[in-house]
């Protein structure tokens, strides 16, 4: 893994990983998955990204695959889960980036996108993920 200094402190250089969640989160919704860089405008983390689902299941399955697909490359667990018991919106907080996983209908109220306009949007890959089973 790749190190950086940022604000005095020693942060792993994680857009593999940010990349890596995308297409895990695009890998289970037709929604587009959107990764935005906010590390000049935001100061507490790199990356957003940010997706959602149709129901409160595909918002569950789509967190269990981003949080699998990291930690099958490496990117170890998320340090914090917010939002699993109602899932309208869940919160993945690896530190150096979030992943937002929206209801459709959140998602358009909440409007991450538009209120964090000035963050450059990241090119994603195409590839679909292999599968990985979730460690029980």
């Amino acid at each position: 893994m790749d190190w950086t200094w940022k604000k005095g402190l020693r942060v792993a250089l994680s857009l593999d990983h940010v990349l890596v969640a995308a297409v895990a989160a695009s890998s289970k919704t037709v929604d587009a998955t959107v990764v935005l860089d906010v590390g000049d405008l935001l100061g507490i983390t790199d990356h957003f990204v940010i997706t959602s689902g149709s129901n409160v299941r595909q918002v569950r399955t789509i967190a269990e695959e981003v949080e699998a697909h990291v930690k099958a490359e490496g990117g170890g667990s998320p340090r914090c889960i917010e939002g699993l018991d109602d899932a309208r919106w869940v919160l993945l907080d690896y530190g150096d980036f979030v992943v937002h996983v929206f209801l459709e209908e959140a998602r358009r109220y909440y409007n991450l996108e538009r209120l964090w306009a000035d963050a450059p949007r990241v090119d994603q890959p195409g590839p679909e993920p292999t599968r990985v089973e979730a460690e029980v």
